[in-house]
């Protein structure tokens, strides 16, 4: 049990970052894990390691498709952004965005020792700076960049 640990103490400063900065969402991040803390932690923390990223991109790539599935965007409007220059930009950096996020993947997976710095980073990215916890991914396509690697 992480009760009165180290790692209890990081947990409760990110809590206390999230309600500093109003941001609800690494607050309730950290309750949930205070909760699951609790609940076989042997047994729920490696299966939310292993099947949590993958979970969250399936709910957001839901959120993303939903306008479509609703009918507010239809097919005539995704044949129009390829008519605008900005819906085309948009287009392009969505494809090198997600192709870094594919590339942080890798990098996250081949070298661990950066994720705690990526997680850093990320979790004040999201406490100072009204950010959203995708950053470590897309932070990890790009330090793969800088190093050259993946």
């Amino acid at each position: 049990m992480m009760f009165f640990s180290s790692t209890f103490f990081v947990l409760l400063l990110f809590a206390i970052l999230g309600l500093i900065s109003k941001n609800m969402t690494l607050s309730i991040s950290v309750v949930c894990l205070f909760f699951l803390s609790f609940i076989y932690p042997n047994l729920i923390f490696p299966w939310v390691e292993k099947y949590a990223l993958k979970a969250g991109i399936l709910i957001l790539t839901i959120a993303v498709l939903a306008p479509i599935a609703s009918g507010k965007i239809n097919a005539r409007d995704i044949f129009n952004s390829f008519t605008h220059w900005q819906s085309i930009l948009g287009i392009l950096i969505g494809v090198f965005v997600s192709w870094l996020g594919g590339r942080g993947v890798s990098l996250m997976s081949h070298q661990p020792s950066v994720v705690t710095g990526l997680l850093v980073g990320t979790i004040l990215g999201v406490a100072f700076f009204k950010g959203v916890p995708v950053g470590p991914l897309i932070a990890a396509g790009l330090l793969s960049l800088a190093l050259g690697k993946f």
